[in-house]
């Protein structure tokens, strides 16, 4: 989630148009309401876990994905918080709210903690890291529309294309078209996602291209966070960059360094 936030119902307007008048932050079953942003990120860690557990099963690797995704969503969630806490310490009172999660605190906490439990389960590391490649892009895909449905400011900057939309209960509320960046994160991760599904099956015969996965999913997650964040209202950090835009150029060159010290690839891998 980008912007900080503030208590009260969201909601927001679709392309202007007075019979979409309403985001679904909540649903409403019975006596129970229940945030949508919260389901979606359910949804997101049982789809990241299932994912994951298809790649180690198609790499041999003995390890259980759900108690992974489960112990890194806790420690993701809690790196979230933390993380904006650190940031924008005067919201003290998001802590213990559905708002106010920042994506790098969440990054570290379940990148750290999936690394910890791969080492101390002594897999191979690159293979561990290839195969959690996918399942983390698909997992950020869906709980990125779970911030679009409840409105949570994390939209861009005004637009006149026709899909922009207006937020005027939002989080930073907004009447103007602005871009919808949350849609536009969910199609290029998931995008992502497929691609390094793909290169992981490639290369599951050659041993020397283990890591290659995940340095590519460094780079390209790195180039798109950074580009998305050109047309999304965060303000600048360093250089005139956004904090999210910091942290995907460290991302990116970390995957360029790292990918030139992996091995090169065996000539009969193709």
């Amino acid at each position: 989630m980008g912007a900080s936030a503030s208590p009260g119902l969201v909601s927001c307007i679709l392309f202007n148009s007075p019979n979409n008048n309403r985001m679904l932050p909540y649903l409403h079953l019975g006596p129970l309401t229940l945030p949508t942003f919260g389901l979606m990120v359910a949804l997101a860690l049982i789809s990241a876990a299932y994912i994951l557990q298809a790649d180690f099963d198609r790499r041999g690797l003995k390890a259980d994905a759900f108690y992974m995704i489960t112990m890194a969503g806790i420690a993701g969630i809690i790196g979230a918080k933390l993380y904006h806490l650190l940031d924008t310490p005067e919201e003290r009172w998001v802590v213990f709210s559905r708002y106010g999660f920042a994506w790098f605190g969440g990054f570290l906490g379940g990148f750290g903690t999936m690394l910890f439990m791969g080492l101390q389960k002594k897999l191979p590391i690159m293979q561990f890291l290839d195969a959690c490649s996918p399942a983390a892009s698909f997992g950020y895909a869906i709980g990125r529309i779970g911030c679009f449905l409840s409105g949570d400011g994390d939209y861009g900057k005004p637009t006149s294309l026709p899909w922009g939309m207006s937020f005027p209960n939002g989080v930073v509320p907004t009447m103007e078209k602005v871009h919808p960046t949350p849609l536009y994160e969910f199609v290029a991760w998931c995008a992502i996602g497929a691609l390094l599904w793909y290169l992981g099956g490639k290369n599951l015969q050659d041993q020397k291209a283990a890591g290659r996965v995940f340095c590519t999913y460094l780079i390209l997650t790195g180039i798109a966070r950074f580009l998305v964040e050109i047309i999304r209202i965060n303000p600048p950090w360093i250089l005139g960059m956004s904090n999210a835009q910091v942290a995907s150029v460290a991302t990116l060159i970390a995957g360029i360094l790292l990918l030139i010290g992996l091995p090169r690839k065996s000539p009969r891998s193709g």
